[in-house]
């Protein structure tokens, strides 16, 4: 089998690994009532463990386990034994869980916000282990069939501290507490890929007491395309510390082993921001979810420590779990979504788009206005705009929140996300192998090649200079040459300047090119990157030839395409945008600017449907398919 079927997850025999099979970040609403969590891990046939916080109160880590059952909770920041909470979780399902009305899971005050962390047992990722003490050293047996990373264990049947052996300080253990390391719970043998070893103490090896032990593999050692999880650890300096995973992570779990320090969870669905506050929960701590400070931030290969910043010269340990960019989708609706709005003039929640987006594309359409950018690597209020050069902006109050299933927004005057008497367009993204990726990075003015996770050669890249004003910059594969250029917020012709694309260095299925332009790589400058592939059945990046007259522009569809861009490349042009929520018919077909605030268009026919792809009309309103003219173009199913 091959790298890339491999990381796309194609291969027949299926063995490519998906980490959205075993874990699972889940965000949602408390009710007050029953309700199902449908994460897509399947806890009822494999087993697993859910850990579950509320966000906006002070109450305490839940977890919940499928070993000692429904309604047997334990909380990490207490001592405490196990308590049977009935109204608590009331079912492992094979694609989630139930919940009852506990407050500890499901409180109906007001728009109760709770994260979910979901780990299904497999080798080499997660496992757990029940065992009775007997207050001398013990050999306890484990089924993870691979290297152990980090081990939680709990006393279920007393009053005693949770303890956590870590690869990184095998001799020593940590605590759910703030203080630093202490002494060895294994009696100097380290653990195996089928056992582990505990010394005589109360908290983790008293005699007649029942314990539980969650175990988390560490895939350091794996072939890289494999791994899900590695457990290690950095020190903080003058300098902010690059760690790299060979991936990247969704999960970040941290503490630092040689002071007194909370430990913290991070993860990108609640908000890991590229240079922001971070959305951190304590596992010690029954505090309510805190955004204060910058704390790390997500690389395409792991994550980059602020630590040193927060707290000075320090060692930490850490887990992380790799993100869910493993598998290529199936059908283009796992990855794309139009929906159209009436604008209020509040807040609301927009639902229903059946995947977690990454990318949300605003604009309204009946005034002049901008095409509003919002990205979850970023802070909720920081937002792009495709016919402006400025820089990322602050725009507080305007989409307020990325959630589980759509996003919330607030009042918005700008006609950019929501204003009443304005409807809106969203066109929603999810980054998926192969289909599309996002990659932020900082700028070195030097020729470099950048990581990416899309897992095939980028077909065309958007770049857009986040920290200062700057044009967007667009690579597409059809340009005459690598050395050619076109600019989102611009009706330029494509340009050739050989200093924004690496000349001599082609992209790659895990790398792009840039070269020393201060569009794509001033110093110390910040950059995101738009990267979007050629996906069978379900994209396509493509070029055509105009006729004059009107063409079938083949993409290999089969039930035609919900969006598509055109861009003319040998003359001036606009970036037009249409889609089928709005209108792909044989007739007229209303269409936006990328480049442009004009309000929709209405009144001509440049485009018509067609089964594999859609057809291009030449009109004097687009100019489209002019006579030779030449034609870049994306388009999704």
């Amino acid at each position: 089998m091959t790298i890339e079927k491999k990381l796309l997850g194609t291969s027949p025999s299926g063995d490519a690994a998906n980490v959205a099979d075993v874990f699972s970040t889940f965000l949602y609403k408390g009710t007050g009532s029953n309700q199902t969590i449908n994460n897509g891990i399947d806890l009822a046939g494999e087993g697993g463990l859910i850990w579950i916080k509320a966000r906006e109160d002070t109450v305490g880590h839940a977890l919940f386990d499928t070993v000692r059952g429904v309604h047997e909770m334990l909380v990490t920041n207490t001592n405490a034994g196990q308590d049977n909470k009935n109204t608590s979780v009331t079912a492992f399902n094979s694609n989630g869980f139930n919940l009852g009305s506990g407050y500890e899971v499901n409180e109906a005050a007001p728009n109760e916000e709770y994260v979910s962390w979901t780990f299904r047992k497999k080798e080499k990722f997660f496992d757990i282990v029940t065992f009775t003490g007997n207050s001398s050293t013990q050999t306890i047996a484990h089924n993870l069939g691979g290297p152990v990373g980090m081990i939680i264990i709990k006393t279920s049947s007393h009053t005693d501290d949770w303890n956590v052996w870590h690869r990184s300080i095998p001799t020593n253990h940590l605590r759910f507490d703030t203080a630093a390391k202490r002494n060895d719970i294994t009696g100097g043998t380290a653990p195996t890929d089928t056992h582990f070893t505990l010394n005589s103490n109360n908290g983790y090896n008293g005699s007649g007491r029942t314990y539980i032990a969650y175990v988390f593999g560490d895939d350091s050692s794996e072939d890289a395309d494999n791994q899900m999880i590695k457990c290690g650890s950095f020190t903080s300096s003058s300098a902010n510390q690059v760690i790299n995973l060979g991936w990247e992570p969704q999960f970040v779990l941290i503490k630092s082993s040689s002071n007194a320090m909370s430990w913290y969870i991070f993860d990108t669905m609640r908000g890991i921001v590229t240079g922001g506050n971070d959305s951190i929960l304590a596992p010690n701590d029954a505090l309510a979810e805190e955004t204060a400070s910058q704390y790390i931030d997500v690389t395409p290969t792991g994550f980059i420590s602020h630590f040193n910043a927060l707290a000075g010269s320090r060692d930490y340990i850490y887990m992380a779990i790799r993100a869910p960019m493993m598998k290529k989708p199936e059908a283009a609706t796992e990855v794309f979504k139009t929906l159209l709005r009436a604008g209020t003039n509040g807040t609301a929640s927009v639902t229903g788009v059946g995947f977690p987006l990454d990318v949300l594309i605003s604009r309204g359409r009946n005034n002049l206005g901008n095409t509003a950018v919002w990205n979850r690597l970023f802070l909720p209020s920081k937002v792009l705009h495709t016919n402006e050069a400025e820089p990322l902006i602050n725009r507080t109050g305007k989409l307020t929140s990325f959630d589980q299933d759509g996003f919330s927004v607030g009042a918005d005057n700008e006609h950019i996300v929501n204003s009443s008497n304005e409807n809106f367009v969203y066109n929603l993204f999810k980054r998926a192998k192969g289909f599309m990726d996002v990659v932020t990075y900082t700028g070195n003015a030097t020729a470099r090649v950048i990581p990416h996770s899309l897992g095939v050669v980028p077909e065309m890249i958007w770049v857009k200079k986040s920290s200062a004003s700057k044009s967007w910059s667009v690579y597409h594969k059809d340009l005459t040459s690598t050395g050619q250029f076109l600019s989102l917020d611009n009706t330029y012709a494509d340009t050739s300047n050989s200093n924004f694309w690496n000349n001599g260095v082609d992209h790659t299925s895990t790398t792009f090119s840039i070269h020393t332009t201060g569009y794509v790589n001033s110093a110390n400058a910040t950059y995101i990157s738009y990267l979007f592939a050629t996906l069978a059945g379900i994209s396509k990046v493509g070029s055509y030839t105009g006729n004059g007259s009107y063409q079938t522009i083949s993409c290999g569809f089969s039930a035609g395409s919900r969006f598509v861009l055109i861009k003319r490349t040998d003359a001036t042009g606009d970036w037009y945008v249409w889609d089928s929520v709005r209108g792909i018919v044989a007739g007229n077909d209303p269409h936006l600017h990328l480049n442009d605030t004009p309000a929709e268009v209405t009144s001509n026919d440049s485009i018509d449907p067609h089964n594999s792809g859609f057809i291009v009309n030449q009109v004097s309103a687009t100019n489209i398919n002019v006579s030779s003219g030449t034609y870049i173009f994306y388009a999704i199913a």
